[in-house]
């Protein structure tokens, strides 16, 4: 499921790049295994709960698979979510994006892959590298942001893809999220402790 997402979310992001509505049409067809494998691990879970009652290490891994499973299936649906968006740009005139949308593809990208390493690996301090790295997803979607405002500003006539951009630039920052969500499930499972909105909680 994990390559799945990995695989939907760069053929997304090639499809924007290339403008290329043809590619970007495939990737509603490949969100659906992505889903069917996310309902196949809902199955599982409930089978393994009902039929091992698993208790602490055991009981915190399957809550993160399952969890891990709900972040991986949202990553499929934002790859449709930005593949949409390619579409609508394929047909209209090319106009250079923000150039921080490549940095927020690439930092968007990578926190997914090595939150999915972590997991793999149940590796606490790689998902401590992705935790830390969702600073700067957010940093490049807010340089994205305003850098899509300044070209609506500075030329109108090219307002609708600057607002495509900017739709684009926010589903890669949910991609940072979820990558997030992944990596504190790791840190979970391994270590027991539940670092979710632990920021706001503490302060």
């Amino acid at each position: 499921m994990g390559h799945r997402a990995e695989a939907i979310l760069e053929k997304a992001i090639r499809s924007m790049w290339e403008r290329n509505a043809e590619l970007a049409g495939e990737v509603a067809a490949d969100d659906l295994p992505i889903d069917y494998l996310d309902v196949e691990i809902d199955r599982a879970v409930l089978e393994f709960l009902a039929l091992q009652a698993p208790v602490a290490q055991d009981l915190r891994e399957v809550i993160g698979i399952k969890t891990a499973a709900t972040d991986l299936e949202r990553v499929g649906d934002i790859a449709r979510n930005i593949a949409t968006s390619a579409i609508c740009l394929a047909e209209l005139p090319a106009i250079s994006p923000p150039s921080t949308l490549e940095a927020l593809a690439n930092s968007s990208r990578r926190a997914l892959m090595n939150a999915l390493l972590a997991f793999a690996n149940y590796d606490p301090s790689l998902a401590r590298v992705v935790l830390a790295s969702d600073d700067e997803v957010d940093a490049d979607e807010a340089a994205t942001f305003r850098a899509a405002l300044q070209g609506i500003r500075d030329n109108p006539d090219t307002s609708e893809q600057e607002v495509y951009f900017i739709l684009i630039a926010k589903n890669l920052e949910r991609v940072g999220d979820h990558a997030t969500n992944i990596a504190e499930d790791v840190v979970l499972v391994v270590e027991s402790l539940n670092l979710k909105h632990a920021e706001k909680l503490d302060s």
